[in-house]
């Protein structure tokens, strides 16, 4: 079940550093728009052994600031709106600011829980400066310092204790299949021509979440929960920011699925915003079909025009290439049928153990073949290989100097392993360990 903790505030007051001290990392996906640019990170955090996603709202560039308020607010609304959990992040170097008093003002009002945070307390001084942020109205506050980690502890302590809890007992273990892309690319033709007009074949099932709708797809011997994104409520009061809600979208729908139909426009290509989204189901390790629609709109093509795109779209996901490409028109039905199969083999792959015998059989012969690079003189010696019991496909390969195994030698195996096992459509995840 997708949990999301989105953090808000003004520029300037330490969001991406407190993002990157929760997910422990230094990436983002950036994204540029004409007008407004700015950073829009999404990443994965872990706090006492509670998975959940980080969402950074991101800050404008200077204008007046009546134009900055508006989309200020504009964010931040939509991040109450997507997430189930907000931190208010202020500053204690530069006080309450007017916008503080703005964004405080529009949190009182929700119903969602509110951490407030005042970052840059990093001495006994500025702890007792943090008192005036009470002045804000939201209660009691976690003071922090997002540079040098102190006070988040507690923060993700208060955070965690207040996420949902995992799926309700009665939703049914079917395979959960996300169609997922940038507006306008034909979701919502897609779903439709998927479930047709035989409504009565069509049960609609409570989402885990609370806008999620999940619509059982049972005919032609196909049974799967296919999370429905186009069908959303509208949005009330919330003049939408559509690149960032539909980033907002894009996670809560791909953390609450198995498998993502990844729907492109034929007649844009691949675009940035496609890249973000592939970078979340990857990093997600979910299942991937690429579906290029709209294909019957390319006026001139021939032989060739098929495998240009694809090779284009392969080149831009390398190193994971082993995936399939159908290109399909969702209003004309075109290859529809072909995507269920797609999603039957994925799913399969998805779950697909190997037994141990023959891992080892096949893969000990290939480090033999090809083992790792010496370093100093050392030599890797594997011993032993399983699979993970986990819900990607995962190997672990047992050795005397994990330490020295780099990624272009995991990229060999895992080739091997996809040569002589379909997990086509399926990140996998290649662990070196001590033996």
């Amino acid at each position: 079940m997708s949990k999301i903790v989105a953090i808000v505030g003004r520029p300037n007051v330490g969001k991406s550093t407190l993002f990157n001290r929760l997910t422990e990392s230094k990436e983002a996906i950036v994204d540029e728009i004409s007008g407004v640019t700015r950073d829009r990170n999404y990443g994965k955090a872990n706090w006492n052994g509670v998975d959940f996603s980080v969402i950074d709202t991101g800050g404008y560039v200077e204008r007046s600031d009546d134009i900055f308020e508006e989309e200020i607010n504009r964010q931040v609304l939509l991040a109450i709106e997507e997430s189930d959990v907000i931190i208010f992040l202020t500053d204690v170097t530069q006080g309450i600011h007017e916008l503080d008093h703005a964004v405080s003002l529009m949190l009182r009002k929700q119903p969602k829980r509110v951490f407030l945070v005042v970052n840059k307390v990093d001495n006994h001084e500025r702890l007792l400066e943090a008192t005036e942020f009470y002045a804000l109205g939201l209660g009691d506050y976690f003071p922090v310092s997002s540079i040098n980690g102190s006070g988040t502890g507690d923060l993700l302590d208060a955070v965690v204790k207040e996420l949902p809890d995992e799926k309700p007992e009665d939703e049914p273990e079917l395979p959960r299949i996300a169609i997922v892309g940038r507006p306008n690319v034909g979701k919502s033709s897609l779903v439709n021509s998927l479930l047709g007009e035989e409504r009565n074949i069509v049960t609609p099932i409570a989402g885990t979440t609370r806008d999620s709708i999940y619509t059982r797809y049972n005919k032609f011997h196909h049974d799967f929960l296919l999370v429905d994104t186009a069908g959303l409520r509208k949005k009330a009061k919330v003049s939408e920011d559509i690149e960032f809600y539909s980033v907002m979208r894009a996670v809560k729908t791909i953390e609450n699925s198995d498998v993502c139909l990844l729907l492109l426009d034929a007649t844009r290509g691949i675009e940035a915003q496609d890249m973000n989204i592939l970078t979340l189901i990857l990093r997600n390790s979910k299942g991937l079909i690429v579906l290029v629609n709209k294909w019957d709109l390319v006026e001139e093509k021939d032989s060739n025009t098929m495998l240009q795109f694809e090779k284009d779209i392969r080149s831009k996901t390398a190193p994971f290439t082993d995936y399939d490409i159908l290109f399909i028109s969702a209003t004309n039905k075109q290859r529809i049928h072909k995507i269920l199969e797609l999603v039957e083999k994925v799913n399969t792959n998805r779950t697909k153990k190997i037994p141990t015998a023959k891992l080892n059989e096949v893969l000990l012969a290939a480090t033999k073949a090809y083992p790792p690079p010496a370093v100093k003189g050392k030599y890797v010696k594997v011993k032993y290989v399983t699979q993970l019991p986990t819900h990607t496909p995962s190997f672990a390969f047992f050795c005397n100097l994990p330490q020295y195994v780099k990624d272009p030698y995991k990229r060999y195996i895992e080739n091997r392993i996809r040569e002589q096992f379909d997990f086509s459509g399926v990140p996998m995840r290649i662990f070196f360990r001590k033996k």
